[in-house]
């Protein structure tokens, strides 16, 4: 029953969810609290002069002045960035502010119900019914807050009402319970098509940034990165990009096939992983090229990084029952010395890269020599 009307958000999403859902309340709850401060008068009006004050008029009143607060607080708040902390305590704050205000309400319509005659029982149930339904749609999003608000505000009067004897209020009440459970059904479709949604959109987002053969980043997410490091840049912090080339890639796939080709593309590719670890962004610029952002601070920058990529690419790779052995070419680039912009950077790590390949004339380096596995 509980994973049925409260599933769980998958890992990879909830930042998104959360921020889905702060966004949605910050956006629909505004209007929610003037509707629900303009209903004070005519509550208070609406009261039975048995009832205690306090209930009677003290309840409305500080009803009215939460609501006047918050929808202040929403305004001032209004064009904030949201981010995945401060969503989590808007939908943390809505739910026990709602269910705070709720019964309240609740609260109020029960103890003027029983003392009011019988014939003005339908009025307090409509005003809790239209109060409660509308919270539950601006709060839909939030489904805690939503079950909440509903338990709080309709069970009481619901109840009241289908055990009064009264035909007509026990119509209205079963009309209620009807509508009650068509919101939550309404409410249990709407957050799976949501989590549909995000999951969607998670997806094309790796689309647009994954190389999808290796796992690495693309030479977009690798351009990305690059200009939020050069912005973030600051003097005595250099970093720097290294470009990977494969030596001798050609014939692997002339001789093996691209299924052997496409196989020792993900080798290097792990390989490069390995040997960056935490402390570099490896990505596939396409082909046989790769690329490396070490970013400033890094403990690869204290040590030769072409040295320490071409020592991890060194042993042969085991492809389909052989042994193959390809070499590599590095050019590297280091902000500031070699270039102040993105641009510049390529340009002399690409030059520092065929200045390698033409240097490199051990034929060793290519993949000259393929062994086959006993």
């Amino acid at each position: 029953m509980q994973r049925r009307f409260f599933p769980p958000v998958p890992e990879a999403i909830r930042d998104d969810v959360a921020m889905l859902r702060a966004y949605r309340v910050e956006t629909l709850t505004p209007m929610l609290f003037l509707m629900l401060a303009a209903t004070t008068p005519t509550a208070i009006y609406a009261g039975v002069a048995s009832v205690h004050p306090f209930i009677r008029i003290g309840f409305p009143v500080i009803l009215a002045v939460v609501c006047l607060l918050g929808f202040g607080v929403l305004m001032h708040n209004r064009g904030r960035k949201m981010s995945p902390r401060r969503a989590r305590r808007v939908v943390k704050e809505s739910t026990w502010l709602s269910g705070s205000m709720g019964a309240m309400c609740s609260i109020w319509t029960v103890t003027n119900w029983f003392a009011a005659p019988p014939e003005a029982h339908s009025y307090y149930a409509m005003i809790m019914a239209m109060g409660s339904l509308a919270t539950a749609y601006c709060l839909s999003s939030i489904r805690l807050a939503t079950f909440v608000n509903l338990s709080i505000g309709l069970v009481p009067i619901s109840l009241l009402m289908l055990l009064s004897g009264n035909p007509a209020e026990i119509g209205a009440g079963t009309s209620l319970v009807v509508a009650t459970l068509f919101l939550l059904r309404m409410m249990i479709q709407q957050h799976g098509q949501l989590i549909d949604l995000l999951e969607l959109q998670r997806q094309m987002r790796e689309l647009a940034h994954t190389d999808p053969l290796t796992g690495l980043s693309n030479r977009r997410e690798f351009d990305l990165r690059l200009d939020e490091e050069i912005a973030a840049a600051s003097p005595g912090r250099p970093f720097a990009i290294a470009l990977l080339d494969l030596d001798g890639f050609k014939p692997v796939n002339d001789r093996h096939g691209h299924a052997a080709g496409d196989l020792l593309l993900c080798e290097v590719a792990a390989r490069l992983r390995r040997a960056c670890g935490d402390h570099a962004a490896v990505a596939r610029q396409g082909g046989d090229e790769f690329a490396i952002l070490v970013p400033a601070g890094s403990l690869l920058m204290n040590t030769s990084i072409a040295d320490h990529i071409l020592a991890a690419l060194a042993a042969p790779y085991h492809i389909e029952g052989q042994a193959i052995r390809v070499g590599a070419s590095i050019g590297v680039a280091a902000w500031p010395g070699d270039g102040a912009t993105a641009k510049k950077l390529f340009e002399v790590a690409d030059r520092a890269l065929y200045a390698a390949k033409a240097a490199d004339h051990d034929p060793m380096s290519s993949v000259e020599s393929v062994q086959h596995i006993a």
